[in-house]
């Protein structure tokens, strides 16, 4: 039995590590197309609840302290006439924290969602495998949990941070223009969740739109084995610093300027310079 066991490769592709390197075979996702985008959704209407709906009927100024993607939904279709090519339909739901003037000297804070939408085309390959994978049930007699085994469809992923806030404006509700995609109906339930009330649909008073500005990443994944050089796993040469009670303010000294938190830059502790080439200037002294 031992003698059938086999690295999953026949390219030179081994086993189990020894102390020297090796080819190995992992099983992960390929990605087969992917694009990045800048959108600017102007004029997206702002679903409110009833107590923000009357700071917007009352306020004479209106301004986003923050914003916040609580969920993105992506759907995939085929692209007929096209193999291969997907549309990848990407919804999402941004809850935006906004403040009206109720006065000259008072302002109050409210919550409202924006749902906005987009569609891109990328190449996802095709595929007609079903996979089966164990799930932690040693049973031989268990049944599936499904009578379909999984579809050939790739996977979509999407990489997105939180918008942008570029304008805003309250108009009177018998004016119906601007984006909006959905209706209160059609919000999710864990979504709605998020808010301290319901949110209601304007019959009349004020609705207020807002202009966003998203960057995203959209990538088209699949299945793959890919052959990578490895070696085994190595115990680490540094040792752990304990922290000295009689002077915290030392321990904290030493350590380096968490540069990439402020600048999105890689940073090479050990030469003290930035990598990649966005990098510009130094990385900072630990001091």
């Amino acid at each position: 039995m031992v003698d059938n066991r086999n690295g999953g490769c026949s390219s030179g592709c081994v086993g189990p590590l020894s102390s020297s390197n090796g080819t190995v075979c992992i099983d992960t996702f390929r990605v087969l197309d992917s694009c990045r985008d800048r959108d600017c959704f102007e004029d997206v209407k702002i679903l409110v609840t009833a107590e923000g709906q009357n700071v917007l009927d009352n306020s004479c100024n209106i301004r986003v302290i923050d914003t916040e993607i609580l969920w993105v939904n992506i759907a995939l279709n085929e692209v007929a006439f096209n193999d291969g090519f997907f549309q990848v339909t990407i919804k999402t739901f941004v809850k935006l924290t906004l403040e009206g003037c109720m006065g000259k000297t008072r302002g109050t804070v409210f919550e409202g969602l924006a749902v906005i939408q987009k569609v891109v085309i990328l190449f996802g390959g095709e595929g007609n495998v079903s996979t089966f994978r164990s799930d932690g049930n040693n049973s031989f007699c268990a049944g599936p949990k499904s009578c379909h085994a999984g579809n050939t469809l790739p996977t979509a992923i999407v990489d997105i941070i939180d918008p942008i806030a570029l304008s805003s404006k309250v108009v009177d509700c018998s004016c119906q223009c601007g984006y909006c995609c959905c209706s209160c109906t059609e919000i999710p339930e864990a979504v709605s969740r998020c808010f301290c009330g319901p949110l209601v649909e304007c019959d009349r008073g004020n609705n207020l739109f807002v202009s966003l500005g998203i960057f995203s990443v959209i990538r088209i994944v699949r299945p793959a084995q890919i052959l990578v050089n490895g070696t085994d796993f190595t115990v680490p040469d540094k040792e752990c610093v304990e922290a000295e009670q009689d002077d915290p303010c030392r321990l904290f000294r030493s350590l380096a300027f968490p540069v990439r938190q402020f600048t999105g830059i890689e940073c090479d502790e050990t030469r003290n310079e930035p990598t990649g080439r966005q990098s510009r200037g130094c990385c900072g002294n630990k001091n």
